[in-house]
C-alpha cells in the first residue's frame, strides 16, 4: 500500500524555508508565528545547503542573551550535514529513512532542488487515508 505510493503526493511545498543570511531573530519570529519547529536553509539557486531547528536556536540561547550576540544568522547556527530524499522515494521509504536517521521530516529534492519536504505526520495521513480508502472499497 505504502510501497507504491510517492512522496510527491503528501510532501508540503511551502514549508519554512530560510536563506543562510537570515538573523535569528528573523527565524526565531518566523518560528513561532508559523508554529514550526525547524526550516530548511536554501542557497540563492534553491539547493538545500542546511536545516535549523529550535534545538539549534536553543543551544545558542546563552550566547544570544547573556552574551548579547544575537546578530548571528542562520548560516552561522545550522546544521549543514543534512539527508534529503529525491522526489521518487515512495512513503514506505521515505519512513524507513525518516526512522533510521531518527529525523520528524526531510527535506525533498528534484534535480538537487528544493521542492517539499515530508514529515512524519504527512505519512501517518498517508497511511491512515490509505487504510480508510481500502476499508470503504471492502465494504
Amino acid at each position: 500500500m505504502l510501497n507504491s505510493i510517492n512522496i510527491k503526493d503528501f510532501m508540503s511545498v511551502n514549508p519554512l524555508t530560510f536563506a543562510p543570511a537570515t538573523h535569528i531573530m528573523d527565524a526565531i519570529h518566523e518560528m513561532l508565528v508559523r508554529k514550526v519547529t525547524g526550516g530548511t536553509v536554501l542557497d540563492d539557486q534553491g539547493r538545500v545547503v542546511g536545516v535549523i531547528s529550535e534545538l539549534d536556536l536553543l543551544d545558542k540561547l546563552e550566547q544570544i542573551a547573556y552574551y548579547q550576540e544575537g546578530d548571528a544568522c542562520i548560516g552561522d547556527l545550522m546544521c549543514s550535514e543534512v539527508d534529503v530524499l529525491p522526489l521518487q522515494t515512495t512513503l514506505f521509504e521515505a519512513a524507513r529513512t525518516l526512522t533510521q536517521h531518527k529525523r520528524r521530516r526531510m527535506p525533498v529534492v528534484d534535480n538537487g532542488l528544493f521542492v517539499g519536504q515530508i514529515s512524519c505526520r504527512s505519512i501517518l495521513q498517508a497511511f491512515k487515508d490509505a487504510v480508510l480508502a481500502h476499508d470503504k472499497k471492502e465494504d
